[in-house]
């Protein structure tokens, strides 16, 4: 009898441990780093997926803030319904909701980032009857207007090969293009036919003879006129 009710309460406690596995049915998803300049607006991105239907008045959204340097934990924001942004602290003005309840999108904005804003995010979700689950994490890291950051610098440096690229390959096509030209002249000179050169040839001696017998003409003119004169 005592063995029965150990297998009894063993069965309970199945039931139990299955039961809680099934409450925490929330998943939370954020990214790992985010970075932004000084500033400047950035978006803290946090999705969540449940195991019972969305909506506006069953999730409740809590964003939270623990500085990098040691400091107690402050609320960002809160939602349920509607925002609540903060109405007082280093955040006040500085927060934007920015999600979709019914789009499981509970992300918010950060407006003219401070440097006090360097520290890790947590974004927690809440909904009814799912109330247990791991929350999300963005870590922000906020950045000097005059620095510039890897991919900035990868930018600039595949912009500038792009440009170097169509620089020669303007040059190569502008040289290819004036040698086609030079080959299609000297085509054209070996394809003329041999008696067009015999014409052109022909005409320029009698072009020559011509002035040669010009020359002859007034040559005799001037003697006659010698003689005459004499």
């Amino acid at each position: 009898m005592f063995r029965t009710w150990l297998e009894f309460l063993a069965i309970l406690g199945g039931f139990a441990v299955a039961g809680v596995l099934r409450v925490s049915g929330m998943e939370v998803f954020t990214s790992s780093e985010v970075e932004a300049v000084n500033g400047t607006d950035v978006r803290l991105k946090c999705t969540f997926k449940s195991e019972h239907p969305v909506s506006q008045s069953s999730a409740v959204v809590s964003w939270n803030f623990r500085p990098l340097a040691q400091g107690a934990e402050e609320s960002v924001f809160y939602y349920q319904e509607k925002a609540y942004p903060p109405t007082e602290g280093r955040f006040k003005g500085h927060v934007a909701w920015s999600g979709d309840i019914l789009r499981q999108d509970a992300s918010i904005v950060l407006k003219d980032v401070l440097f006090a804003f360097n520290g890790t995010y947590t974004c927690q979700v809440r909904n009814l009857p799912d109330v247990h689950g791991i929350n999300g994490e963005v870590v922000l890291k906020v950045l000097n207007k005059a620095s510039v950051s890897e991919m900035g610098l990868l930018a600039a440096a595949i912009g500038g090969a792009i440009v170097v690229g169509l620089l020669l390959l303007a040059v190569f096509l502008v040289v290819r293009h004036c040698r086609r030209n030079n080959m299609e002249d000297l085509e054209q000179d070996e394809r003329e036919m041999p008696e067009t050169r015999e014409l052109r040839e022909g005409a320029l001696q009698s072009k020559a003879i011509q002035e040669n017998e010009l020359k002859f003409n007034l040559m005799q003119e001037k003697e006659l006129q010698a003689v005459e004169n004499n």
